[in-house]
């Protein structure tokens, strides 16, 4: 059953500086991919913004515009594999469905995703449904999506970064960047181990992003706390014998015993 923010459990504002210290660093190192992703969601808005200004619905070939800022993301970006725009069905002129999405090889070369979206013989026409779509969709907030098996980009582990884009006040799609799940787990396991107790970090619907708790690993759900709440709260609380440090505007959640 879904909770107003004031009613998460056992509620109580904490006083945990450790965590929140923890917190904080986690959110530094996630700012950095939120970074991109805003720069995306930038680009892409005034892209299709100009678009419009001609009476011209967007099309494939305008997208192409994207790529240098694309490029240069993944470049500077030490956590960034992959990174792009995913247009809303219907909004381009030329296909149903597309990813202006480019990603990081493994010689270090920059390469474009090349997907068949045709539905009637792909398993990834409709990815409508998937949180790193579906999340910023609805919430109209920036999500982190996963950590799942990305079968559409790169067949790793990963964690999806997502906003929405809207374009007078229409949502038009998500710009969004990946990270792989061994590379975000080599940057802050570390700081979860420095807590006294096991911890691990969960997204809004309670999916385990990182862990150093041996009983909760990563890709697994929490159970119990209405986690988007504690976001939606923006302050630490307790939830019976847990307690949970939101990572101070990034969308993830602290979770570590409460003694």
């Amino acid at each position: 059953m879904s909770r107003s923010p004031g009613q998460v459990g056992a509620t109580a504002t904490l006083d945990a500086t450790p965590r929140a210290a923890v917190a904080a660093q986690v959110r530094s190192t996630l700012e950095a991919v939120f970074e991109a992703v805003t720069e995306t969601r930038a680009d892409t808005a005034a892209l299709l913004t100009r678009v419009a200004a001609r009476g011209d619905r967007p099309a494939t070939v305008d997208l192409a515009a994207l790529r240098p800022g694309l490029h240069l993301r993944l470049a500077r970006q030490e956590l960034v594999s992959g990174a792009g725009f995913v247009a809303a069905p219907g909004l381009l002129a030329d296909v149903p469905a597309w990813l202006e999405w480019w990603q990081t090889g493994p010689d270090g070369d920059v390469r474009p995703l090349l997907l068949d979206l045709d539905p009637r013989h792909s398993a990834y026409s409709d990815y409508t449904h998937w949180d790193w779509f579906a999340l910023p969709r609805d919430t109209g907030q920036r999500a982190v999506a996963g950590p799942y098996v990305d079968y559409l980009c790169s067949d790793e582990y990963s964690l999806t970064l997502s906003a929405p884009v809207h374009v007078e006040g229409r949502f038009v799609g998500v710009a969004a960047a990946d990270v792989y799940l061994r590379h975000f787990e080599a940057a802050v396991v570390p700081l979860l181990q420095r807590l006294p107790g096991p911890a691990h970090l969960v997204n809004a619907r309670g999916r385990v992003a990182a862990s150093a708790d041996p009983d909760h690993l990563a890709g697994s759900l929490t159970r119990g706390p209405d986690f988007g709440a504690v976001l939606a709260a923006g302050r630490s609380t307790l939830f019976e014998r847990l307690r949970l440090v939101p990572c101070d505007g990034v969308p993830l959640v602290l979770v570590t015993p409460a003694d």
